[in-house]
């Protein structure tokens, strides 16, 4: 298994917002992609950081969900939301609980 991990700054108070967002117009179209397994959002009003977690079955799903656009597609929904543009790297899950 393999993560997406996206970290992201919001603008000030906006952070149920975009967890709204991505709720309602990201998961629907992420439980499409192939190797898709789930995954969290963690936010923090206070300071606008957040991070996205999402998993996935092999490294080439994790890493064709960013090279294949739909990253670009997804982040572009958060649009004057974000204080800064969001960053995403890709892990292995070495230990899941």
């Amino acid at each position: 298994m393999h993560a997406g991990v996206v970290s992201v700054r919001l603008q000030p108070g906006k952070a149920q917002e975009a967890a709204q967002i991505y709720q309602d117009s990201v998961v629907p179209e992420l439980g499409q992609m192939r190797g898709f397994a789930g995954g969290y959002v963690l936010t923090n009003d206070e300071t606008g950081k957040g991070y996205i977690l999402g998993l996935w079955e092999t490294e080439e799903d994790a890493r064709s969900f960013e090279s294949g656009g739909a990253y670009q597609e997804q982040a572009a929904k958060f649009g004057e939301l974000l204080a800064e543009p969001p960053s995403r790297e890709v892990y292995e899950v070495s230990v899941q609980v």
